[in-house]
C-alpha cells in the first residue's frame, strides 16, 4: 500500500478513537473497519494483523459490558437508569453539542433514579454510579482500540 494509503487509514483509526472519547461515533467499529479495509487492500499476512486487531475490539467490548454490569449490580443501579441517562444524553447532544450528551446523561440518569427512589441523595449516587460505568466502558473500549491500532501500526511498520 502507498504512504497515502496507509496515511488514510492512520487518520480514520484516529478518527475511530476520538469517536470513543468523544460518543459521536461507533470508534471501535470505524478502528476496525479501518483495519478490515487495510488488511483487504495488502492482503497475505495483514489478515492475521486485522484478525489480531478484531478479537481485541471483540474482547474489549464484551469485556465493558460485563464490568460495567458488575458495577451497576453492585451500586445497585438497574439498566433503566442507563436507558433513560442515554436517551436524555442524546436529546442533550442536540440541545448542547457535544458536552450536552455528558450533561444529559447525568441528568437523565438522575430523574431515573430519583423516580425509583424518591430520594435526592441515592438519586445523586446512583446517577454518579451510572457515570462511573460509563467511564469504565469507555476507558476499557479505548484501551482495546488503541492494542488494535498499535498491532495495525506494528504490521504497516514490518511490512
Amino acid at each position: 500500500m502507498p504512504f497515502w494509503g496507509e496515511l488514510i487509514v492512520g487518520l480514520t483509526i484516529g478518527i475511530g478513537l476520538l469517536g470513543i472519547v468523544i460518543p459521536v461515533l461507533p470508534g471501535g467499529i470505524i478502528v476496525g473497519l479501518s483495519i478490515l479495509v487495510w488488511a483487504a487492500i495488502v492482503g497475505g499476512w495483514a489478515w492475521l494483523v486485522f484478525g489480531i486487531a478484531a478479537a481485541v475490539i471483540v474482547i474489549g467490548d464484551v469485556v465493558k459490558y460485563l464490568v460495567a454490569g458488575k458495577h451497576l449490580k453492585s451500586s445497585g443501579v438497574p439498566n433503566t437508569t442507563i436507558l433513560v441517562g442515554g436517551i436524555v444524553g442524546i436529546v442533550g447532544f442536540f440541545v448542547v453539542p457535544v458536552l450536552g450528551l455528558f450533561l444529559g446523561f447525568i441528568l437523565g440518569a438522575y430523574l431515573a433514579e430519583f423516580a425509583r427512589a424518591q430520594n435526592a441523595s441515592i438519586a445523586w449516587k446512583g446517577a454518579l454510579a451510572a457515570a462511573k460505568a460509563a467511564l469504565i466502558t469507555m476507558g476499557i473500549e479505548l484501551f482495546a482500540a488503541l492494542v488494535a491500532a498499535g498491532t495495525w501500526l506494528g504490521g504497516a511498520l514490518a511490512f
